[in-house]
C-alpha cells in the first residue's frame, strides 16, 4: 500500500472526526449527556490520532542518514504505536471513568435540547458511514483474497488497519451511544446513559489493545510475507546454480525491505565468478520483489552439514505465521 493511498482514507477520516466532535461537543454542553461527552472526546482522539498517521508518514519519508543508513520507515509504526496509547487513555479509560461517574449521578436528560443527541447520533452515523467505505475501498485495493482479519493482522502498512479499526470503532461507539441516549429519553433512567458511556470504553479499550499488540510485532521488525520469502528464494534458485544455505528478511518500513542469505557457490570459483553471480542474484531478487531494496548475499562453500540449514529457511521457517 502506498502512503498516498492510506493519506486518502485518513484525510477522510480526519475531516469527519473535526466536524462530529464539534457537534457532540455541542451536544454534551446542551445535555450532559455522559455518552454524548465520551464519543466527542472519542472524535477529538481520532482526530489527533490521524493526525499522528499523517506525520508518521512524513517523517517516514526522509532519507536514509549516516545515524540512521536503513532509513527511517519504521517510524510509521511508532507513530501507529502512540496512536493505540491515546486511544487507550485518552478514549478507552477516559469513557470508563465517565460512565462511572455518571452511574454514581444518573440523572435524566431533559430540557429542551432532548432532541439533539439524537440528531447529532444519527448525522455522526452517516458521516462516520462514508468514511469508513473510503477506507473499505482503499484497503480492497491491497487486501487481495485476504479476510478482513487477516488482512489487519498481516497488513505491513500500519495506516489502513488503524483507520479500519478506528472507523469501526466509531460506528459501534455510535450505536452504543444512540441506544444509551435513547433508552435514557424513553425511560427518564440516566443508568442508560451510563451504560452506553461504558460499553464505548470498553470497545476502545479493546481496539486500542489489538492495534498495540499489531503495531508492536512491526516495530520488533517482521519478516516477509510467505509470498515473498517464496518469490525471493525462486529469484535466487533461478539460475539453477545458487543454492540458499539460510534466509533472513525483515521490514524496515512497510515499502522497503532487508535480505540476508548466505549462498553455497563452488569452491573451484573465482573472486570475479562469484561477484558476478551475487550481482545477477540480487537483480533477479529486486525484478521479483521490488520492495527489496537492501540485500546481502553472503558466498560459501557448500558442507554436508548445511544441509539442515538449507531446509530451515524454506518459508514457514523464516515467516511462520505470515502476521504479527
Amino acid at each position: 500500500m502506498s502512503t498516498k493511498g492510506g493519506n486518502t482514507a485518513i484525510i477522510a477520516a480526519l475531516a469527519a472526526n473535526l466536524t462530529i466532535a464539534a457537534l457532540k461537543l455541542l451536544a454534551w454542553l446542551l445535555t450532559r449527556s455522559s455518552s454524548m461527552l465520551a464519543e466527542a472526546i472519542h472524535s477529538f482522539a481520532d482526530s489527533g490520532n490521524q493526525v499522528l498517521l499523517l506525520i508518521g508518514g512524513k517523517r517516514a519519508s526522509r532519507q536514509a542518514s549516516p545515524q540512521h543508513p536503513f532509513g527511517y520507515g519504521r517510524e510509521r509504526y511508532l507513530y501507529a504505536f502512540i496512536v493505540s496509547i491515546i486511544l487507550f487513555s485518552v478514549g478507552g479509560l477516559f469513557a470508563l471513568f465517565e460512565a462511572y461517574e455518571k452511574a454514581h449521578d444518573p440523572h435524566p436528560i431533559e430540557g429542551q435540547w432532548w432532541w439533539v443527541p439524537l440528531v447529532v447520533l444519527v448525522g455522526a452515523i452517516i458521516a462516520e458511514g462514508r468514511s469508513f467505505s473510503v477506507a473499505i475501498r482503499e484497503s480492497n485495493e491491497t487486501r487481495g483474497d485476504r479476510s478482513w482479519w487477516a488482512f489487519i493482522r498481516t497488513a505491513k502498512a500500519p495506516e489502513l488497519p488503524v483507520i479500519l479499526l478506528e472507523d469501526t470503532a466509531a460506528l459501534l461507539g455510535l450505536v452504543f451511544a444512540l441506544a444509551g441516549v435513547s433508552l435514557t429519553l424513553l425511560t427518564g433512567n440516566g443508568l442508560w446513559d451510563a451504560a452506553g458511556t461504558g460499553l464505548i470504553g470498553l470497545l476502545l479499550v479493546a481496539v486500542a489493545v489489538v492495534l498495540a499488540i499489531e503495531t508492536k510485532s512491526l516495530l520488533l521488525g517482521e519478516s516477509a510475507g510467505r509470498e515473498d520469502v517464496a518469490a525471493i528464494e525462486r529469484a535466487l534458485e533461478a539460475d539453477g546454480a545458487t543454492q540458499i544455505i539460510h534466509l533472513k528478511t525483515m521490514h524496515l518500513g512497510p515499502e522497503e525491505l532487508l535480505v540476508a542469505a548466505k549462498i553455497a557457490v563452488a569452491a573451484s570459483a573465482t573472486g570475479a565468478e562469484v561477484a558476478r553471480e551475487i550481482d545477477a542474484a540480487e537483480a533477479r531478487i529486486r525484478e521479483a520483489v521490488p520492495i527489496a531494496r537492501v540485500i546481502y548475499l553472503e558466498p560459501d562453500i557448500w558442507h554436508a552439514d548445511d544441509a539442515d540449514d538449507a531446509g530451515a529457511h524454506r518459508v514457514g521457517a523464516d515467516a511462520p505465521a505470515d502476521g504479527h
